[in-house]
């Protein structure tokens, strides 16, 4: 039996991207749902939430002069986009799901429920939340642990790509030091950026944690599922 019950999977939009500058690769779509199917195959129910950098972001927009609500609401349409194209390849896979959204689409996406989306994780399916918080200024990093709290996760599971925490970029400095452990406390005094501090403010404050890994590592995320976090770096209130 895997040793999380319930876990929140964050994903970056760049995960379905592969190797192109922006949009979907097939492949890269496939191997995604491949990898949360490994997860459900050993027992954990599995929620996903997926940000919008393979379509847009934000806050670039709004560095460009867009008003930032506008360039917000686009960013939350871009992660139904990538909800649905999930949504699709984890079907394809033989996984059931269930789409939801911070605001309903009529025909697409339902409004969140958490007794409907308990209700999907005790019949096996995997549960795709969509849209991010619905509101400007939150990052679906946020979003993502919002949606943990609401819905009993154990952990937030952080996709990226890298195999954890550094005490500094590791693609630009290799000597940087990669930590198997660490509490919120100290991650703030070491100033790394693990999530954004809303988000991460949150996890702390409700003794959620918080395990970054590497996406593309074969077999990571099931090890990390079985309970053997050396795959990923942990990060919690206080350390073993």
């Amino acid at each position: 039996m895997a040793a999380f019950r319930r876990v929140l999977l964050k994903l970056s939009g760049e995960a379905l991207k592969g190797d192109k500058e922006h949009g979907y690769q097939p492949t890269a779509l496939t191997a995604a749902a491949n990898r949360i199917k490994e997860a459900v195959t050993i027992g954990t129910q599995v929620a996903v939430v997926i940000g919008a950098g393979n379509l847009w972001r934000g806050a670039t927009g709004a560095c460009d002069g867009m008003n930032r609500v506008d360039a917000d609401a686009m960013g939350m349409l871009g992660t139904v986009m990538n909800a649905i194209a999930l949504k699709s390849y984890l079907e394809r896979s033989g996984l059931r799901t269930l789409l939801l959204g911070s605001f309903e689409i009529a025909g697409i996406v339902r409004r969140f429920n958490a007794s409907e989306a308990d209700e999907a994780f005790s019949e096996g399916k995997v549960v795709v939340f969509a849209g991010g918080t619905g509101k400007p200024f939150f990052t679906t990093d946020t979003a993502a642990v919002v949606s943990a709290l609401e819905t009993g996760c154990d952990a937030v599971i952080k996709a990226t790509k890298v195999n954890g925490i550094y005490s500094a970029d590791p693609m630009k400095f290799p000597n940087a030091t990669r930590y198997s452990e660490i509490t919120f406390d100290e991650a703030l005094e070491k100033k790394l950026k693990v999530m954004d501090s809303t988000a991460f403010s949150l996890c702390r404050d409700n003794g959620l944690s918080i395990i970054v890994f590497d996406f593309s590592e074969e077999g990571a995320l099931v090890k990390i599922l079985n309970g053997d976090t050396s795959a990923g770096t942990i990060v919690r209130n206080q350390t073993k």
